[in-house]
């Protein structure tokens, strides 16, 4: 993953949205994501189905990689990608998270909770960067 970089946007076309990341708080404390086929952590989030609002795909992943079922969301902005020129279009989220169910519906395999960002990121290249815009924002 070398020469990656991460940009951020106000606003592009809804077409380009590609992804919706969710930076989680809960109890204080901020939500990521293990994946049953990694050792590492990932902010809540995934790919947008056809035909999805892009809020409805921010909702959808929350539920299914954290079981959040009670919470704000809010959006904070777009962010992109960029990989040898080519920027990936994604809309970057906040939720404060109320309540959550036990069982996990997903390819995650658990939440836990940090009061930062943990050691070892799936996307090490590209999560420190929309974490700290959200602290940045909210």
């Amino acid at each position: 993953m070398n020469n990656i970089k991460v940009n951020f946007y106000e606003s592009v076309s809804d077409e380009k949205l590609k992804f919706a990341v969710i930076a989680s708080k809960y109890n204080g404390r901020w939500i990521w994501c293990k994946h049953k086929e990694r050792d590492t952590y990932e902010i809540p989030g995934g790919h947008r189905e056809n035909g999805e609002n892009i809020s409805d795909t921010a909702r959808r992943e929350l539920y299914e990689e954290t079981g959040a079922v009670k919470y704000d969301l809010s959006p904070v902005c777009v962010y992109a990608v960029e990989k040898d020129g080519e920027e990936t279009f994604g809309m970057l989220f906040y939720a404060e998270v109320y309540e959550m169910e036990n069982e996990l519906h997903s390819e995650i395999e658990r939440t836990e909770l940090f009061e930062g960002v943990p050691e070892s990121l799936t996307y090490s290249q590209i999560q420190p960067f929309l974490f700290n815009k959200v602290i940045e924002v909210t």
